[in-house]
């Protein structure tokens, strides 16, 4: 017979979740997928099942490779799961934060924009947007 884990329990013990309360969450709000069927948090997950999350907008895709029952270090745990998300589900993270490296900084006594900084400063930003897209 193989070895059988809760799904709430290798979620948590994989560093998936935080906590083993947020996978749980999850589970029960039907974020967590188990083979295609929406999983609950008691459901047995055995070795290569294939799991599917939903986490903070990203539909993010694991297969199952190893069973641990207490939470691990992290390059341990990645040990644990092949993650089989694919491309352009990665791409989304990279298209999302484009332009968000860091807060925009003016020269030391500048001041606020006026209006006529404000309409060349969006204008500048839409165009640069519209092109990177």
């Amino acid at each position: 017979m193989s070895e059988k884990l809760r799904i709430d329990k290798w979620l948590w013990s994989v560093r998936i979740y935080k906590s083993r309360t947020l996978a749980t969450e999850a589970c029960k709000e039907g974020k967590v997928k188990l083979n295609g069927l929406v999983a609950k948090p008691a459901q047995v997950v055995q070795e290569n099942d294939q799991i599917g999350v939903r986490k903070n907008g990203f539909d993010l895709q694991f297969q199952v490779l190893k069973l641990i029952h207490t939470r691990v270090g992290a390059p341990i745990a990645q040990t644990c799961y092949a993650d089989i998300t694919p491309e352009e589900e990665r791409n989304k993270y990279n298209v999302w934060y484009i332009g968000k490296s860091g807060v925009e900084r003016r020269d030391k006594g500048a001041g606020r924009p006026t209006k006529k900084d404000r309409r060349v400063i969006d204008e500048f930003k839409t165009d640069y947007y519209d092109d990177v897209e």
